[in-house]
């Protein structure tokens, strides 16, 4: 089976990630389309989502009008205040196939700021 090179990035970024994952991080995948950001807490072991945030929400979607940057560090922060409620603190931050630059950059940051290592 032939794959793409976004494809062929993203295993390898999220394989690289894996495999020095252990029982104490779990791993945050990230996700943009053009106009929306979000993000999820994986735990690789057990294979289940556990916290999740997205810009498409309705807390997110209903508040003020900002730009795609201003709105990546809003869904950051929500979903860093969602992994202090369930304690978690350590991740590997698998960026997929998208590069830290921009909004991906911005999201990182926010998540650092609020608490999160990785």
């Amino acid at each position: 089976m032939k794959l793409n090179a976004n494809i062929r990035k993203r295993f390898r970024v999220s394989n690289k990630v894996k495999r020095v994952a252990s029982n104490d991080r779990f791993r945050l995948s990230i996700f943009r389309s053009s106009s929306n950001i979000s993000a999820q807490i994986i735990d690789d072991v057990k294979k289940v989502t556990l916290i999740s945030a997205s810009s498409v929400e309705k807390e997110i979607k209903s508040g003020p009008k900002v730009n795609k940057i201003e709105l990546s560090k809003i869904v950051a922060e929500k979903l860093a205040k969602k992994a202090q409620e369930k304690k978690i603190t350590k991740i590997f931050f698998d960026r997929g196939v998208y590069k830290y630059h921009g909004r991906v950059k911005a999201f990182a940051e926010a998540l650092r700021k609020n608490g999160m290592e990785f």
